[in-house]
């Protein structure tokens, strides 16, 4: 049996033994380091009314904190981040990222005005940048083809429990005692998890589980790994440039309504922090969980027929979102809106597994680091980026009209988002259907 390889070889599938304890222990530690660098991300987005009140920064503000100038650094430095760490040990450059956003995150809880917290928010958004592309790489030496896209599903639930814990209890450090509690504790919980890794984590040898010609495309010293090359590599390849730029479609409207929920559910819903803190939490752990975990085993189920499944599973999955993401906007109770927001934020996040997947499948052991930071590169500068800016200022622009309702006709204006992603990923089908018929020609 053979699979085509992302430079038109036929690699052959060398049969490997199931991932050991120490694998999956890896997998653990590395996703309890995702769980902190989303929990850390997101938790401004879940203080935002209590931020608000005590610094006084409009929605069209938080929009730019939490989007635009975060996704600038983060995505801008994730590129010499991945550069590093694909010519040097990727579990030390992740326990110094780490442990740098961990520290930034008890900046923020320092913050006396908008002005320090931008700040202190960036500097969580250069460590985040060498979080996530490492894990990424150290995960595909520990996980063979073939179990990768469970491994990555598994990976991935580190987004909805850090969204969860952040929820649930930042929600509830924050209605208890004050905001600024709930970033100096989780970001001290983070600094000895970097400690952690450095100690417990030990750094995989690169490609030692893909197929011979996969492997034998590395470079002789990981020096050897060029910067250009895998830039070029990664923008010369329709497949990874239309997964990578579907997928930052998809977080516009991920990332948008991500970032203000808990604002749209206290303010225009009725909500609490208290029952923020029990019933959104739960919303988020079973639907955004579920929905990641469920996407890389049938990720991994269906693409060993065919790569196409890569991109209809999202197709498929954004379509069915559509409507309760309407519901959810649209409920005149919050009960309701929580109801109906269990559908997309279950069917929402599909994209990721696939995206991840195909990425680290598709290209060379030793260009892993580089291609998950480019792929991170676009959907974050373009998700993360336009996403919560956008929905803040389109809530400052109607809030003087429609002063109750705002943020609400603002997640509206992000439907027709929807069909665009949809599109970008019916036009990458298409492209992979052409080349498994590229490929069944070449093998007969």
């Amino acid at each position: 049996m053979a699979t085509q390889s992302a430079h038109g070889l036929a690699d052959t599938v060398t049969t490997h033994p199931r991932p050991d304890g120490r694998a999956w222990f890896v997998l653990g530690m590395l996703c309890f380091v995702y769980v902190l660098n989303f929990l850390d991300r997101q938790l401004l987005s879940i203080l935002a009314k209590p931020i608000q009140d005590s610094l006084g920064v409009t929605d069209g503000q938080l929009g730019l904190i939490g989007g635009l100038y975060f996704a600038l650094f983060y995505c801008t430095i994730s590129i010499p981040v991945g550069w590093l760490a694909d010519r040097t040990n990727r579990v030390k450059v992740l326990a110094f990222a780490c442990a740098l956003w961990s520290v930034a995150t008890m900046g923020c809880g320092l913050s006396a005005t908008y002005g320090q917290l931008v700040v202190a928010r960036m500097t969580v958004g250069v460590g985040e940048a060498g979080g996530v592309p490492p894990s990424y790489a150290i995960i595909s030496d520990y996980f063979p083809p073939g179990q990768r896209g469970t491994a990555f599903g598994l990976f991935n639930l580190g987004p909805p429990i850090g969204q969860a814990l952040g929820v649930a209890f930042g929600a509830a450090i924050a209605a208890a005692y004050d905001w600024r509690l709930a970033f100096l504790l989780l970001g001290g919980v983070g600094v000895v998890a970097a400690l952690a890794v450095l100690r417990f984590v030990p750094e995989p040898r690169r490609g030692g589980l893909d197929g011979p010609l996969t492997a034998a495309l590395a470079p002789a010293t990981p020096e050897a790994a060029g910067f250009m090359a895998t830039v070029k590599m990664f923008f010369s390849r329709p497949t990874l440039v239309l997964i990578a730029v579907a997928s930052g479609v998809t977080q516009i409207v991920t990332y948008g309504a991500g970032n203000f929920t808990t604002l749209f559910l206290m303010r225009e819903k009725g909500m609490t922090l208290q029952d923020v803190s029990l019933w959104y939490a739960l919303v988020v752990i079973f639907g955004m969980g579920g929905g990641i975990y469920v996407s890389g085993r049938v990720i991994d189920m269906f693409t060993r027929r065919s790569k196409v499944a890569y991109a209809t599973i999202p197709a498929i999955s954004l379509t069915l979102a559509i409507l309760p993401f309407l519901g959810f906007v649209w409920a005149p109770t919050w009960p309701m809106a929580l109801m109906f927001l269990v559908g997309p934020t279950f069917l929402n996040y599909f994209y990721l597994s696939s995206a991840v997947t195909l990425v680290q499948q598709e290209v060379a052991p030793h260009q892993r680091v580089m291609s998950g930071a480019l792929l991170l590169l676009i959907m974050n500068l373009t998700g993360m980026g336009l996403g919560p800016t956008f929905v803040g200022f389109v809530s400052d622009a109607l809030r003087a009209s429609h002063p109750d309702n705002s943020l609400q006709l603002a997640f509206v204006a992000l439907a027709p988002v929807y069909l665009v992603a949809i599109g970008l990923f019916v036009w990458l089908a298409r492209v992979l259907r052409k080349e498994d018929r590229q490929a069944g020609a070449a093998a007969g």
